[in-house]
């Protein structure tokens, strides 16, 4: 199975546990991994045949921009929108990385990662 990856998407948004997180906002990067059959649209260099980045880029864009209390309920919500929308896309892998967490000391990041088959 062939793969299209986004890595290294940054967005501001306002997800986080505590109220303080959900109102100031911060950092976070998205890595994405997306299997699908690419062998035809290398033949046919035609866009409708493979996975669009810039749908891809615009769905994770949407999530980022819905505030949520967990990294996992952001990057399940964008598993299930794109397995929803992409029915030739038969895996996804994502790592949603909050910068700079508040946890008291130094920790560059904090990340998840999930993925969905199917």
């Amino acid at each position: 199975m062939d793969q299209v990856a986004l890595e290294g998407m940054e967005f501001f948004a306002f997800h986080g546990y505590y109220d303080e997180e959900q109102k100031l906002g911060n950092k976070y990067g998205v890595d994405l991994y997306v299997k699908a059959d690419l062998q035809e649209a290398g033949q046919s260099d035609a866009l409708p045949k493979t996975v669009n980045y810039v749908v891809l880029y615009r769905l994770v864009a949407e999530e980022m921009a819905i505030p949520a209390r967990l990294l996992e309920h952001v990057a399940n919500r964008i598993l299930n929108r794109i397995m929803a929308e992409m029915p030739h896309v038969s895996k996804v892998k994502i790592s949603v990385s909050k910068f700079q967490p508040p946890l008291g000391g130094i920790c560059q990041r904090s990340r998840v990662t999930l993925k969905r088959r199917r």
